[in-house]
């Protein structure tokens, strides 16, 4: 989305705890040649899907809860995106508009079988009352209708989303610049188009616009590829498990400049092989890689947008 790529660029003109390596993109675009291994959609097996409207509600609740895992180490995005899957399986009607408005925190955890309070769970709460309320009030209660009225557009489906839901609008105000980085309703899109195989649902003719979903995990991997380099305070913060304040410079640098480096690395892979990459599969394959070395040190950020 092009709000979120300008903004990424105007932080990373301008960064003074992050830097972005350019020389360090290149070496890896070199070292892997331009290509980027493809990671499919749901190689966990952990997703619900019936090809239908029932997997859009499905995929929008589970963006809706989609944060904050780390401050409970045995919870993961895992657990989430099976939990709800399962509950699905048992009852067909879990995720109706209706039933989001009513669940409470215990009755959340019943649902995602998790046996103790989830990290930040009153604001899950929330979201989840906020999202059954407006898809009931504007969409008939259904997340396909939600999608459709974008006219196959992620542009226009991602404005959407953060105009009726504001559980969605991940915006940051950096040195008096507004900055939006639309992590949970970009991997909605995403998640669409892996799912339904940019078919159905998952058809957009813009899809190329979507960006990288800058969470916590992807700088991670990014800072170990040497691409993203820290300031000697940041990187103590980080590495010695010191939250990172919401909204701060650091934090806002962190995941714009993540998303800098990822357009960069994908505009360097065009230019020097000819291949014509989605922000979407780098960022599969970078999340890939470090869910799978889960001790990197990644920065610990309190927030209901990543």
């Amino acid at each position: 989305m092009e709000a979120v790529r300008a903004s990424a660029a105007w932080v990373a003109s301008r960064s003074s705890h992050v830097t972005v390596d350019l020389q360090e993109i290149e070496k890896v675009v070199d070292q892997i040649k331009g290509d980027v291994p493809k990671v499919e959609w749901d190689f966990e097996g952990i997703h619900y899907f019936d090809n239908g409207p029932l997997t859009v509600q499905y995929l929008f609740v589970l963006d809706a809860l989609n944060f904050c895992f780390w401050p409970d180490k045995d919870l993961s995005y895992d657990h989430l995106a099976s939990g709800l899957k399962l509950a699905l399986e048992k009852d067909k009607n879990a995720l109706d508009s209706d039933r989001l408005q009513n669940y409470t925190g215990p009755q959340l955890r019943q649902l995602l079988n998790w046996p103790r309070p989830l990290p930040i769970e009153e604001e899950r709460v929330r979201l989840l009352h906020e999202v059954g309320l407006e898809l009931e009030r504007s969409f008939g209660g259904q997340a396909a209708s939600l999608v459709k009225s974008a006219g196959n557009s992620a542009a226009t489906l991602i404005e959407l989303i953060t105009r009726h839901f504001p559980g969605f609008r991940d915006h940051s105000l950096y040195k008096g610049h507004q900055v939006f980085l639309y992590k949970r309703a970009q991997i909605f899109v995403a998640d669409l188009w892996g799912a339904f195989k940019g078919q159905n649902y998952g058809e957009f003719h813009d899809i190329n616009s979507i960006t990288i979903f800058a969470d916590y995990i992807v700088p991670a991997v990014l800072r170990e590829l040497g691409i993203l380099k820290y300031g000697s305070n940041l990187s103590c913060s980080i590495d010695s498990n010191s939250e990172i304040v919401p909204g701060s410079e650091e934090e806002v640098e962190i995941r714009a400049c993540s998303i800098y480096a990822v357009e960069k690395m994908r505009d360097l892979i065009g230019k020097k092989f000819g291949k014509q990459l989605l922000s979407i599969d780098i960022d599969l394959w970078l999340w890939s890689c470090g869910v799978q070395n889960m001790a990197l040190s990644h920065h610990r950020t309190l927030s209901i947008y990543y």
